[in-house]
């Protein structure tokens, strides 16, 4: 290791950031639980990273004891099997490192011996259904990939992403991505590849209602074991519907087919909900709040000629409305506000993201949101309620890229001298 003799204190950093994804033909169940192997294929649009990201810097140096890593500020261990397959996998790959600058060489076979900082940040709750960790493994792989020179492309990547969260290997994509769930026991051939970047839809406008940003009761893991042991509906639906669905999302995307998108999203999202009752003991993500939202996109798709909007939940009570285009978008975001107004006057922070929808919707303050008239789809003789609080705000959002490196080492989370949070 060249630069040893003349000092100890070398560090060596990178910073990534990642987006997130939301699945519109969900994966639910696994074939295999250390490799994160599912029983089905899955497709998800990945989200604009300006509204929901993860940020990760990775460094090494030869005077770090061991490795270890920081989340949202707080110091958490690496001991789990999830982030030690995804460590041991990326040393595995990694490669000759130089940096003329700092007059620092890494062999090869020098990674094994040095230990790793990483800093993570998520712009958004974590484990409270909006797939922090799918985007924290992603940029987790794709950082420690840049750090480490690692050759293997975006999808042999998305395979040790996966290792740390299934729904990972997906981020590794902008735009709209497929799971291929893979025949290989050793899940080699289980990787993400995208079917169209974020360029080629972007008519579409996505909002999500956060209803709770606490974690959730059920983690997916144990609800996805669960529900493979216990559920005869999942199997019926990985063997016999998920396939065609798949065939048709695929093409739905490639024709940029609204009509069959949406159709296939909000069934799709309802029958993995349906799976989740039918296991045992049942597992409910959707509350009260949710069902109301999907009422509410139901109702106005059913009164126009064609699908306005496409909703699709998680494992979380969270909603991910995807509008059709920019004009169908303002007029989901006057009915959600119709029916969710903000519990405070703070308009700023209960629609956040893309603030430019709400003015495009007419919406500059707390009386325009009094003023909305009820949606014309209700039925003039039925007063309807609204649902104060029950959101906790709005983010607007769009289909987005793929991870990125941030140059700027004024992004960084570690401190270039010693390698700790800033």
């Amino acid at each position: 290791m060249a630069g040893d003799s003349q000092q100890q204190s070398w560090v060596l950093m990178v910073t990534a950031q990642t987006p997130t994804n939301i699945a519109v033909i969900k994966y639910w169940g696994k074939r295999d639980e250390t490799l994160i192997l599912p029983v089905n294929d899955s497709i998800s649009v990945t989200l604009d990273p300006n509204h929901l990201c993860t940020t990760t810097t990775v460094s090494v140096s030869p005077s770090f004891q061991q490795d270890r890593m920081w989340l949202n500020g707080k110091e958490i261990s690496l001991s789990g099997g999830r982030f030690q397959s995804c460590l041991r996998e990326i040393r595995a790959r990694a490669c000759d490192v130089e940096d003329s600058k700092k007059g620092v060489k890494i062999s090869k076979e020098d990674w094994s011996k040095l230990h790793v900082h990483i800093a993570s940040y998520n712009n958004f709750p974590t484990a409270a259904g909006l797939a922090s960790s799918a985007a924290g493994f992603a940029c987790l792989v794709y950082a420690l990939g840049k750090l480490m020179n690692v050759k293997e492309d975006e999808s042999q990547l998305s395979a040790i992403a996966r290792q740390g969260s299934g729904s990972a290997c997906r981020s590794l994509f902008g735009g709209f991505v497929k799971w291929i769930m893979g025949k290989e026991e050793n899940g080699s051939d289980s990787l993400a590849v995208q079917l169209a970047d974020e360029k080629h839809w972007d008519d579409l406008v996505i909002v999500i209602a956060v209803v709770s940003s606490r974690q959730k009761e059920t983690s997916s893991t144990s609800g996805m074991r669960e529900t493979v042991e216990t559920s005869l509906l999942l199997q019926h639906r990985a063997k016999e519907i998920v396939p065609k669905r798949i065939l048709q999302m695929e093409e739905a995307i490639r024709n940029r087919d609204f009509a069959s998108f949406s159709q296939l999203t909000c069934t799709d999202s309802n029958q993995f909900h349906a799976v989740c009752l039918d296991t045992s003991p049942p597992i409910f993500y959707m509350n009260d709040t949710s069902h109301r939202i999907i009422s509410i996109a139901e109702k106005w798709n059913r009164s126009e000629e064609s699908p306005q909007v496409a909703y699709t939940f998680d494992a979380g009570p969270n909603a991910v409305l995807i509008a059709r285009n920019r004009k169908a978008a303002t007029l989901l975001i006057q009915r959600l506000l119709y029916y969710f107004p903000p519990n405070s006057d703070d308009l700023d922070s209960y629609i956040i993201g893309d603030k430019s929808l709400a003015k495009d919707a007419g919406i500059n303050g707390i009386q325009d949101i009094e003023a909305l008239p009820p949606p014309p789809e209700i039925k003039d003789n039925i007063p309807s309620q609204k649902y104060k609080g029950d959101v906790s705000y709005f983010i607007c959002t769009r289909p987005g890229r793929g991870p990125v490196l941030l140059t700027d080492e004024s992004q960084a989370l570690l401190n270039s001298e010693n390698g700790l949070p800033k």
